[in-house]
């Protein structure tokens, strides 16, 4: 199995600093706790807007590219400067709710980023990305039936195509709870669980996401991920609150490395993340990760144009390149993410396919997560305050 080279820069950089710099060769770190109140109820209805008028294999300027950090291998960007004679500059953002704000604010300077499930319909309702032009992105065709359309957050798939997916669970250090470890949120939000299983004190981290981290609460609590419904989140934000005696951080950035150096001992976080660092370990058999019974999320991060991306044509290039078979195959490889890309498969290695931290078996207690339009601000305002 490949290893993942760990590139950590963490920063937080205040928003206005991330727009001043934002096609600069450094790669920055964003973390804040906004959220949005954009978006709509329902079926996302957005003013149409003019497609990129650009061909298969165009390119218009080098490429700006927004990112969740440590997402992409960097041979695959090396690989596209030399075959399309452009340069490629990352920045990286811990948060959908950290790059919302600076893709809709505009004058960013992207030209791609790599939206969650849910933030695409709130960037489409905001029109903070263009729609795509197919036939620039003739490799669309490569992708498996469930992810070409129907997809919640953009049906027809005209703003948006996937990139990875994957679930978000626990991680947990075997040595710490013994074997027989029940595969329950509950080892966070139950203080009598937690005590059974020796995770007294602040040996848990939360993901550092107001959706990711409401959405573990409602499902413990038998709810949907995606309530409206404020009791229910009122309930899941005092859960919360309630569990800070056994929460030493709210991290999406260093989780899975915690975890593995004993700093923590039940971390909340990706799958793909958890796979790369307990391949890393002294004794991966010492760590295990799973979706808690009570169900999470199963999420889809998509390739996407920002309404005034400075170079459109390089952008659709870029997301056609990526979905090539063996490139994607390339990504998932790397990432230990499960590809949508029908082609690609041929080319995963046969133990990331086989892998059910990477493909699981059954998602039917697994939600995707869903822009709730009005009501998104309360996710956002219930998340600072139960962290108090």
């Amino acid at each position: 199995m490949k290893r993942k080279q760990h590139l950590r820069l963490v920063a937080a950089v205040a928003a206005l600093a991330v727009l001043a710099t934002a096609c600069g060769s450094s790669t920055t770190d964003i973390a804040t706790d906004g959220g949005s109140d954009g978006g709509n109820d329902g079926a996302v209805e957005a003013v149409p807007a003019a497609v990129s008028e650009c061909e298969a294999g165009q390119t218009d300027g080098d490429l700006a590219m927004f990112n969740w950090t440590e997402y992409i291998d960097p041979e695959l960007i090396t690989a596209f400067e030399d075959e399309f004679g452009v340069s490629v500059t990352q920045d990286n953002y811990d948060s959908n709710e950290a790059m919302q704000p600076i893709i809709a604010a505009g004058g960013s300077g992207y030209d791609f980023i790599v939206p969650s499930d849910y933030m695409v319909s709130i960037l489409i309702a905001d029109q903070s990305i263009q729609p795509i032009n197919r036939d620039a992105v003739p490799n669309i065709d490569n992708l498996l039936p469930e992810f070409a359309t129907d997809l919640p957050f953009d049906p027809a798939g005209d703003y948006s195509v996937p990139y990875q997916w994957g679930t978000t669970g626990l991680g947990v250090d075997l040595s710490v709870t013994g074997d027989d470890v029940p595969q329950t949120w509950g080892l966070v939000f139950d203080p009598v669980i937690a005590a059974e299983y020796n995770l007294e004190g602040q040996f848990a981290t939360l993901l550092n996401d107001p959706r990711e981290t409401l959405g573990a609460a409602l499902k413990f609590l038998g709810y949907s991920l995606n309530t409206t419904d404020a009791g229910e989140l009122e309930e899941a934000r005092v859960l919360i609150q309630d569990a800070r005696d056994r929460v030493a951080a709210y991290d999406s950035d260093q989780y899975d490395e915690l975890l593995v150096t004993g700093d923590a001992a039940v971390t909340h976080g990706y799958s793909g993340n958890f796979i790369v660092q307990f391949d890393e370990a002294d004794d991966p058999d010492q760590f295990t990760y799973f979706v808690p019974e009570e169900g999470g999320t199963r999420w889809v991060d998509n390739m996407a144009i920002p309404f005034d991306a400075p170079h459109p044509c390089t952008a659709h290039t870029f997301i056609n390149f990526l979905l090539d078979a063996e490139r994607g195959a390339q990504l998932t490889n790397w990432n230990f993410y499960a590809s949508p890309n029908a082609a690609a498969e041929e080319f995963i290695d046969a133990e990331v396919l086989e892998d059910p931290i990477v493909y699981p078996e059954d998602t039917s207690n697994l939600e995707f997560i869903s822009d709730t339009g009005d009501f998104e601000i309360n996710f956002s305002d219930a998340f600072i305050s139960a962290k108090g």
